[in-house]
């Protein structure tokens, strides 16, 4: 149902997600490793301990840079 989903944009690209997600769960949902990546939420980084914590809401954009290892 839609009312079960709403709307974020994802590193610019709109995206339905669960209604009441964390930015953990966007995380786990997109196969990506929190030790991995940055998270940026409407503007802000979120440190990885708040990524449970933080829950998306319609409209937010949010920001995923992941760190690339190289040597």
């Amino acid at each position: 149902m839609k009312d079960e989903t709403i709307d974020i944009t994802v590193n610019g690209k709109q995206r339905a997600v669960p209604r009441d997600a964390s930015l953990l769960e966007l995380l786990q949902s997109l196969e990506l490793d929190p030790r991995a990546v940055v998270v940026e939420h409407n503007r802000a980084i979120v440190r990885r301990p708040a990524l449970g914590r933080v829950k998306v809401a319609a409209g937010d954009a949010v920001e995923l840079v992941h760190f690339v290892g190289g040597g």
